[in-house]
């Protein structure tokens, strides 16, 4: 087998775990679970992967790069040219809503995981926390920018406006897999708080 392969092979294997996550939670997507939907053998699995945490991690870090591509879509596709810091934030906040099948599919898959750290908080280690992390400093770069130019208040704590951002982006996304509001209805709300938050002094 070639490199390219063996990348597919894994690839097949994890994309396998992350359909699990998305459809039943991580509490149903064993190793021998994992390799029936893959179409493969346990002992592949086992092969590719030693451990189950060793193939959450794998697939963890897919599923954020599935993310990272969707928001630099968004970007490219809304945020202007070149991209303001406002469209920036809009664009990259705007598209973790889960507004579309790619999103609530993203959605549901990071809440497996979220569910699984509750359960058990040492079992990504600090991995799971690392995606989180890079985004809220993206985040706070583009409002640091945005501040400098004068498009929001001098007096905003951009850290704490990031924060706030995320927390409110990932409560919009709950309710609308739980049914609370439409996405659209989510996506109105967060372009009030965009509003506000960059209204010019």
């Amino acid at each position: 087998m070639t490199r390219t392969d063996h990348e597919e092979r894994r690839s097949q294997i994890a994309e396998a775990l992350l359909r699990i996550a998305d459809a039943q939670g991580l509490q149903s997507a064993s190793m021998r679970a994992v390799a029936t939907e893959a179409g493969v053998s346990l002992r592949l699995v086992q092969y590719y992967f030693e451990t189950k945490q060793g193939l959450l991690l794998d697939a963890l870090t897919r599923l954020a790069a599935q993310l990272q591509a969707r928001m630099e879509r968004w970007i490219a596709e809304t945020a202007g040219s070149p991209p303001t810091p406002r469209g920036t934030v809009t664009a990259v906040l705007s598209s973790i809503v889960p507004t579309d099948a790619e999103s609530r599919r993203i959605t549901r898959t990071y809440a497996a995981y979220y569910a699984l750290v509750l359960n058990d908080p040492e079992v990504l280690e600090e991995h799971g926390a690392r995606q989180p992390e890079v985004l809220e400093g993206f985040l706070v770069k583009q409002l640091q920018a945005a501040r400098r130019a004068g498009q929001i208040d001098p007096g905003r704590d951009p850290e704490i406006a990031a924060a706030g951002l995320l927390a409110m982006v990932n409560g919009l996304g709950s309710g609308v897999l739980a049914g609370q509001r439409t996405g659209d209805e989510a996506l109105a709300i967060l372009a009030r708080h965009l509003e506000e938050l960059f209204r010019a002094p």
